[in-house]
């Protein structure tokens, strides 16, 4: 079948030339697949070097789509895009019953057990990032929140400490990763010209550098678990105090013989690991900033949830509509066809690519109204759809790693929130920018950050900010009478308030010095604020004294 002919039996799509399509796709990636929705629930684009990809949004296809015989569409084989950076062991570019027992060595290892036990040092990472954030200026958050993600996957997955080896290959990483900003990264062609292209062979030296970090890795870690099978039972007894995802994987064995896993295999799904929860996890959360920023009624139930500590569901309803509104991985796996399959009522030939498209079925208005709206309400009671809310793909290749990515948007957004007030910078909101395969922030979340007054126990900044501006603002506003000696209306009570304010703010001042364990530190926040409060205006500080009181009560 010649070109022409397979063009008459594909659905619909742009007539421009494949250059054309793919400067688009890489310069306008939204805005260019948006427009696909005026050709109807399927459409067929054209890319250099790359079969017919034809881009699904209908909900009952994309269920068809999802449970068609493995042995008639192969999603690895339409992924090999993705070859040279994961490797042909990668359980996205394996295809029917190899993919099916690479998948079941993958899933004990994040499975939401172990999940939970890696959520101590998600937190302990996020806070020591948040730590380095600058407060008060215009920052682009992406940047920071790359550098969260990539230490959260060395640390949680490779099983790395600190020391030589995690500085060696995180630097490595950088420059490896450097390579999905290019276009040639989604050019496969192109990867036959290394020798030719400086940006080939920077990136052919950069993941030459990773592996020999990576191999060294598993030979150490595969050294501690030894290679006796009592010893080795021996450790799988303490290896639950290692939940690391290579930890898991050294244990694992294949069904058919009981074999190990190879350190191609293990070195080829690190990386996977890695380059799929790596970068989607820290544009997915600069998008959810980059929102926030400009929700502050989002932001003020948000808040107030997490003060309270007595439910997370709004945060949920939040993360599962971030996922919607900015699915970053606007398509899912290329499914490749083998012999001729129906979908949807469309016959398809051999030879071409079939996409659920996330990006399409998200903002479809028929399935969410005003689609383009931030409302987190949305998921409220609600579980998101199966073939209506698809960031992580379906059916057999639903992502590994998902259950990994909404717990550590979860905890990063959380620890954020609590922290942090979000104003956003600019004139206005995020437009879109290509990296490779996903979508991020053009702008790189520009926002600002202001340190927030939290409430009681729950932070000491907001402890001591609280309790000094209860004290300044006593002694600024005299409330027992003026001057000259004259009883004021309703001074009892004032001064029954006063007494109170006074009260509530020792118990702060004690709170946050227990806390804190340093008197010297907590004296000199003390000055601190006591400084900005003097700043503020009068009424400013009444505001802030009243809503704090609030909180603390609840807390004290």
């Amino acid at each position: 079948m010649n070109r022409r002919e397979r063009r008459a039996l594909l659905p619909p799509g742009p007539r421009l030339p494949r250059l054309v399509q793919l400067a688009l796709v890489w310069f306008r990636p939204a805005t260019s697949m948006l427009r696909l929705r005026r050709f109807g629930p399927r459409a067929t684009v054209r890319l250099p070097f790359q079969p017919p990809l034809v881009l699904l949004s209908d909900p009952d296809e994309i269920r068809e789509l999802f449970a068609a015989d493995p042995a008639a569409i192969h999603p690895g084989e339409g992924s090999r895009i993705l070859e040279p950076i994961l490797g042909r062991h990668s359980v996205i570019l394996l295809d029917e019953q190899l993919h099916m027992e690479q998948r079941r060595l993958l899933l004990p290892a994040f499975h939401g057990e172990r999940m939970q036990l890696l959520a101590g040092l998600m937190e302990e990472l996020t806070e020591a990032e948040l730590d380095r954030w600058p407060v008060g200026e215009p920052v682009r958050l992406h940047p920071h929140l790359q550098r969260l993600t990539l230490e959260i996957v060395l640390r949680a997955v490779f099983g790395l400490e600190r020391g030589a080896r995690l500085d060696e290959l995180r630097a490595a990483l950088t420059d490896f990763l450097a390579f999905a900003e290019h276009p040639f990264s989604i050019v496969p062609a192109v990867h036959r010209l290394g020798r030719l292209l400086p940006t080939l062979r920077r990136f052919r030296r950069a993941i030459a550098r990773t592996d020999a970090l990576i191999y060294a890795q598993i030979r150490e870690r595969r050294a501690v678990l030894g290679a006796a099978a009592a010893q080795r039972a021996a450790d799988a007894a303490g290896s639950a105090q290692r939940p690391d995802v290579l930890s898991t994987l050294l244990l694992a064995r294949h069904q058919h013989d009981g074999s190990e896993m190879t350190d191609q295999e293990l070195r080829d799904e690190l990386l996977t690991a890695l380059v799929a929860g790596h970068e989607t996890t820290a544009s997915e959360l600069a998008w959810a900033l980059a929102h926030l920023a400009r929700e502050p009624r989002v932001v003020a139930r948000l808040q107030a949830e997490l003060d309270l500590g007595s439910s997370d569901a709004y945060l949920n309803a939040t993360v599962h509509e971030v996922l919607r509104l900015r699915p970053v991985v606007p398509n899912a796996e290329p499914r490749l066809t083998k012999r001729r399959v129906r979908i949807g009522g469309f016959e398809y030939p051999p030879g071409v690519a079939l996409l659920a498209t996330p990006l399409l079925v998200h903002h479809d208005p028929t399935i969410y109204p005003d689609p383009f709206a931030f409302r987190p309400e949305r998921f409220l009671g609600t579980a998101p759809g199966g073939y209506t809310w698809i960031p992580f793909g379906g059916g057999r290749r639903r992502c590994v790693g998902a259950a990994f990515a909404e717990q550590e948007m979860r905890i990063v957004l959380a620890a954020v929130l609590r922290r942090f007030s979000i104003e956003p910078c600019g004139d206005g909101p995020e437009t879109t920018r290509r990296r490779s395969i996903t979508f991020s922030p053009n702008r790189g979340a520009a926002v600002f950050l202001r340190i927030r007054a939290a409430n009681g126990y729950q932070s000491l900044h907001g402890a001591a900010r609280t309790a000094e501006a209860v004290r300044s603002l006593s002694a600024a506003a005299p409330v027992a009478g003026d001057p000259g000696g004259r009883r004021r209306p309703g001074g009892r009570r004032e001064r029954c308030t006063a007494l109170r304010r006074r009260r509530l703010g020792v118990r702060a001042r004690a709170a946050a010095k227990a806390a804190d364990g340093g008197r010297d530190a907590v004296r000199a926040r003390r000055r601190a604020l006591i400084a900005q409060a003097l700043r503020c205006s009068q009424d400013a500080a009444r505001r802030s004294v009243h809503e704090g009181l609030k909180r603390l009560r609840n807390e004290l």
